[in-house]
């Protein structure tokens, strides 16, 4: 199987060397640009995996530089790495099609983790199951277009109908299953924001989910620290 390849531009170029290094270290193939322009250039002329942009660059900066790539492929997933935490930046990375978005200074494994997802979520996005409407979850099924989860198991059967918000993001975890689901994404796509205020929400809808889920202890949905979360089904017959 041949290496997926990488363009990464970023302006810092013992950063970008760095980085380049650790990335073909675990197999990748990449091609460094050092300002907007460039790797405008370069991605005309290569066929690329996966683009890593800074935000912050000379020339052309990183969303500039991906909405370019928009408009020729909406399909190319996109992470911005940027110093900025400001949430409007975030909101604007993903209005713009970000698939992730990750702040500096970041552990070097974190970026290769949210890399390797990134691109599981690409492959899946080009299977026809990314159009599937019903889910298979452990003991449960899911039928999205309904919003109702029927669980069913040693003679037993219950269903429950979940909201609308509820039903959304339940196929989110669903369509990215044992994956990081990103915060910011999941806020983006169903609240249409992200802040204090709907991060909470948040909380609470995955708090709901957890207790519709609850009698089969094959699944959990787990809290990744400061990115996420992961529906996790342990139980190898759980394939959706």
């Amino acid at each position: 199987m041949s290496a997926n390849k990488i363009l990464l531009v970023e302006d810092d170029q013992n950063f970008g060397d760095v980085l380049r290094s650790y990335l073909e270290m675990h197999e990748f193939d990449v091609t460094l640009a050092t300002d907007g322009l460039e790797g405008l250039n370069a991605y005309k002329q290569g066929e690329f995996d996966l683009c890593i942009f800074d935000v912050m660059m000379p020339k052309m900066d990183g969303f500039s530089l991906a909405k370019e790539i928009r408009e020729k492929d909406n399909e190319m997933p996109i992470i911005f790495l940027t110093a900025k935490t400001l949430k409007e930046d975030v909101l604007e990375g993903f209005k713009i099609g970000a698939d992730d978005y990750i702040s500096k200074p970041f552990n070097s494994e974190e970026l290769l983790l949210r890399i390797q997802a990134v691109l599981k979520r690409s492959q899946k996005k080009a299977d026809p199951q990314e159009d599937v409407k019903e889910f298979q979850i452990g003991s449960y099924n899911f039928n999205y277009p309904l919003r109702i989860l029927t669980y069913s198991a040693n003679g037993e059967e219950e269903k429950s109908k979940l909201s609308p918000k509820e039903a959304h993001l339940l196929r989110l975890f669903c369509i990215n299953k044992n994956d990081v689901l990103s915060r910011s994404e999941a806020l983006t796509k169903i609240w249409g924001e992200d802040n204090y205020f709907t991060a909470r929400s948040m909380d609470v809808f995955v708090t709901k989910l957890r207790k519709y889920l609850k009698k089969d202890e094959n699944i959990e949905i787990v809290n990744i620290h400061g990115n996420g979360f992961r529906l996790l089904i342990t139980n190898e017959s759980a394939e959706i």
